[in-house]
């Protein structure tokens, strides 16, 4: 695939490893509404968090080589755990494409006017990773972090009906002891931004960050640059996948999206 070769015209592939990724997508219709999109959600294989690194690079470099197979003109990583394991040997792998990721979006949540204790959800993946580890050290002399891993919550997130009693008790256990004694919250997992609602009624009304608005800002100047933006007039398609390869799982992608509020 050749840079030279992509059109205006072409999809911008977005995946992650199930449905969190849509939050994502919706942030990206939001700023290029005449683009046209493929979401691909791995959900047969979600969540990503609780897997291996080498596991998780595997199944991701795999969507990636399918959506390079649809003429995609740029792909956009919307899962923070499959970034942080994949997107620097992907960038190395495939040069002619620009490949943008998500990463938990801790500089935004650090204060310019005092110094404040930041909570990070993520999972256990994402946590452990060295290159976390390294962003959390740089910014330690400005904020406190208090980083609380959320085993089985993308997974529980991927089911739906957020309301449920045992989602909420889920939430509860790891966050409630936190309450009171944090100043913002980074949502770091795509599939988080879903429950914004239940995070407020556990910690109260503070700042939930994630990293949406500025990776749709970074595809808008990638594009840009590349002069590859389409300028077509009337808003763009948007073509949802799945590896489950149901159209009861295509379904629940579509009533997701248009749930999602950005």
């Amino acid at each position: 695939m050749n840079s030279l070769t992509m059109k205006k015209d072409n999809c911008i592939g977005v995946f992650d490893s199930g449905v969190g990724g849509i939050s994502e997508l919706k942030e990206l219709v939001q700023l290029l509404p005449n683009e046209n999109y493929i979401y691909y959600g791995d959900s047969l294989h979600a969540p990503y968090g609780e897997k291996t690194p080498e596991q998780v690079f595997e199944l991701v470099n795999r969507v990636v080589r399918y959506l390079l197979s649809q003429d995609v003109k740029a792909i956009v990583i919307a899962c923070n755990t499959a970034t942080s394991v994949a997107v620097s040997r992907l960038r190395e792998m495939y040069p002619e494409i620009s490949i943008i990721g998500m990463e938990p979006a801790l500089k935004k949540a650090v204060s310019t006017e005092k110094r404040n204790k930041v909570l990070v959800m993520a999972t256990p993946v994402t946590l452990h990773l060295e290159k976390y580890r390294q962003l959390q050290r740089k910014l330690e002399a400005q904020a406190d972090f208090v980083s609380v891993e959320c085993p089985g919550l993308a997974k529980r997130i991927e089911r739906g009906d957020f309301e449920a009693e045992d989602l909420k008790m889920m939430l509860r256990g790891f966050l409630e002891p936190y309450r009171g004694t944090v100043d913002n919250v980074v949502l770091g997992c795509t599939h988080y931004p879903f429950v914004k609602k239940q995070i407020h009624e556990i910690l109260g009304d503070l700042p939930l960050i994630d990293g949406g608005k500025g990776t749709s800002s970074q595809v808008k100047r990638l594009l840009e640059e590349k002069n590859l933006l389409n300028d077509q007039s009337n808003p763009g398609s948007i073509r949802f996948e799945s590896s489950m390869g149901t159209e009861e799982e295509i379904q629940n992608y579509k009533n997701l999206y248009d749930l999602y509020e950005v």
